[in-house]
């Protein structure tokens, strides 16, 4: 299972790299504006992580459930948690998140597994 997270983090690494590396200036400034947005603040950055998660499943895009999983990982958020992050997700998205759940466990148990 830890290979699952590795690959999705050397693909995202790399690709990352070489988006940056085309030196365009709305996208450096994009990306910066992503990462200052998780940052701590008025709400804590584990609240903004969980609240992307969120986000992401219920616009159902599995790269950014699988940050944001990764994210919410290194930052303590537990499996109970987690659970009432997906059931949230599933209420405000419908049951056409549930595929995305799935993933998502699978993803958080390869996450846990170290």
């Amino acid at each position: 299972m830890a290979e699952l997270v590795q690959e999705f983090n050397d693909y995202r690494e790399r690709m990352n790299e070489r988006i940056l590396g085309a030196d365009n200036l709305v996208l450096k400034r994009l990306f910066n504006l992503d990462t200052n947005t998780y940052q701590d603040g008025a709400l804590s950055a584990k609240t903004k992580e969980m609240l992307g998660l969120v986000a992401s499943m219920v616009l159902r895009c599995d790269d950014c459930i699988k940050y944001h999983l990764g994210k919410c990982h290194e930052l303590g958020v537990t499996t109970p948690e987690m659970f009432e992050i997906f059931a949230v997700a599933n209420i405000v998205g419908g049951t056409i998140v549930i595929p995305h759940t799935r993933r998502a466990v699978e993803y958080w148990e390869a996450l846990m597994a170290g």
